[in-house]
């Protein structure tokens, strides 16, 4: 049986925290979980970052087999805590065993994905441009690599208690790239955080680091994260979460005396758009893969399909009609949080009460207090475009269908639309005119556009991007998904006429790490 203590990790260290007490809370039962935990305060927060600049230099310089061991030994150690992890995530998130089972195994996954990219090594982005005593100025030796940026704050996400949390794609990306990681776990699976934390405390020890490499911190309120990301040592922040608080990390990182980037996904519709062949020809389909695909984790996906538009006539009718049939059969199902119900609940009830809305689907309130059924709303396009209230998220089982008149609406509104993770494009080959005409706006407005799919169901892989311009993300450059996620917690160094006794590995003569280099322009193992 594994011990949870309700302590937060101090680097080796268990501590319990002397601020407000809290308990994790079960969606399903209603009832609260023991054990019982703390909020951990200035003294903790300091000691943790004051960890994490002490080993930062040390554990940065690591050689890539010896860090991507300790990656693959973080995923052993989760995968030993066997059946007790799932069951814990269970009881705090409501999330039934198949989907925890699979986000564990996300969980690892991405862990060895990074790995792999570790021993790879393009990643460091070697550049050698060698002296040039003879020209005319004459050049100096100069080369170039990626350093880790500093100790990374991350924040754990509410809706992915394994995937997106404290062993997360921010978690595993910081500690890829040499960065020590101090995690604020999210208080709503404190006891599953608590095991995964311990998990990797467990392998920084087996694999000989120093114990400021990782910490986990546990506590209610904003305030824990606030004085988290003020914290000087601290260089980086990784959040998944609301718009609104992802806008106050980025502000508290703005105002400090150095200003440190916060890489914070907020928000997003991810819009749908219906060619018109592809809507004739298999419209049905399409609703049903769209009711799934909205209903999937009780909606609570960032890359629900919250936006569909298609142009008006006899086949979105018939769309609107089959896709409605499709979430009446969908059973309620239970959210994440009573906060995350409430929030859902507000959002579809503001927009069956719009003036300018038609339901199309919407069951009453569910008795049970995280309870959320699906909705299914539609507008015409000219209203979407005059009511900038219309496009707001509204996180859980609910989707807005825009009716355009014809394809340039339709284009209009994809100008409208704010950044967004996704854009899907439902269509056929003889739809390929009008997504070529969509195509340069939807590049402008997105970071990955899908055709003949849905959003939900994100790859973790070399090409995937997962992120999006503002506010899906703060940084529209990024991604939180991916090995290119790696880039986020790096920044170039160059080294200009230094000796081979005084270069690091990546840039001596000989190429003793044997990865990919750009030596005088040409890429190779030069």
């Amino acid at each position: 049986m594994l011990n949870i203590t309700g302590e937060a990790l101090i680097g080796a260290a268990s501590v319990r925290g002397t601020g407000e007490a809290f308990r994790a809370f079960s969606p399903v039962s209603g009832e609260d979980l023991q054990p019982e935990f703390h909020t951990v305060g200035l003294a903790e927060i300091a000691s943790a970052a004051t960890l994490a600049q002490a080993a930062f230099d040390s554990y940065r310089e690591t050689d890539k087999d010896s860090r991507a061991r300790f990656l693959e030994t973080i995923a052993e150690q989760i995968l030993e805590l066997g059946d007790e992890l799932i069951q814990r995530a269970m009881a705090e998130s409501g999330l039934p065993r198949a989907r925890l089972e699979g986000e564990r195994g996300r969980t690892v996954g991405q862990l060895k994905l990074f790995a792999e990219t570790l021993r790879e090594g393009s990643w460091l982005d070697a550049r050698l441009d060698t002296a040039l005593p003879e020209r005319a100025i004459p050049r100096p030796d100069i080369r170039m690599r990626m350093i880790a940026l500093g100790p990374v704050a991350v924040f754990g996400a509410s809706n992915f208690p394994l995937a997106f949390s404290v062993a997360g794609g921010d978690t595993a990306s910081a500690l890829a790239a040499g960065c020590p990681v101090v995690v604020k776990a999210h208080p709503a699976h404190p006891g599953t955080s608590e095991l995964v934390g311990r998990a990797i405390q467990k392998a920084v020890a087996l694999c000989g680091l120093h114990e400021g490499v990782f910490s986990l911190l546990t506590g209610i309120g904003n305030g824990l994260g606030a004085d988290l990301v003020r914290h000087p040592a601290i260089q980086a922040v990784g959040f998944t979460g609301s718009r609104q608080g992802g806008l106050a990390l980025m502000a508290i990182a703005a105002a400090r005396p150095q200003p440190i980037p916060v890489y914070a996904e907020m928000s997003s519709i991810n819009p749908v758009f219906l060619l018109p062949q592809a809507l004739a020809s298999r419209g049905e389909v399409i609703a049903s893969g769209f009711a799934a695909s909205l209903t999937l984790g009780v909606g609570q996906f960032c890359t629900n399909p919250g936006l569909i538009l298609g142009i008006k006539g006899k086949d979105f009718e018939r769309f609107a009609e089959q896709a409605a049939q499709a979430l009446a059969a969908a059973q309620p199902g239970t959210m994440l949080t009573p906060g995350i119900s409430a929030a859902y609940q507000r959002g579809v009830d503001g927009l069956a009460r719009h003036p300018k809305v038609k339901t199309l689907k919407q069951r009453a309130a569910a008795t049970a207090s995280c309870q959320a059924a699906p909705a299914l709303f539609i507008t015409e396009a000219s209203d979407f475009l005059a009511e900038h209230a219309l496009s707001d998220e509204v996180f859980g089982p609910s989707s807005l269908l825009v009716a355009c008149k014809d394809v340039a609406e339709m284009r209009q509104v994809a100008e409208k639309l704010e950044g967004q993770l996704t854009a899907t494009l439902q269509m056929d080959d003889a739809d390929t005119e009008m997504a070529l005409g969509l195509l340069p706006v939807l590049e402008r407005k997105v970071g990955r556009i899908l055709v003949n799919g849905f959003p939900t169901g994100v790859e973790v892989s070399t090409a995937m991007v997962h992120g999006g311009p503002f506010p899906a993300t703060s940084d529209s450059k990024s991604t939180s998904v991916g090995t290119a996620a790696i880039f986020r917690f790096l920044r170039p160094v160059s080294y200009q006429n230094m000796s081979q006794a005084l270069l690091p590995a990546a840039l001596k003569d000989g190429n003793p790490l044997q990865i990919w280099r750009r030596k005088d322009g040409q890429l190779g193992r030069a």
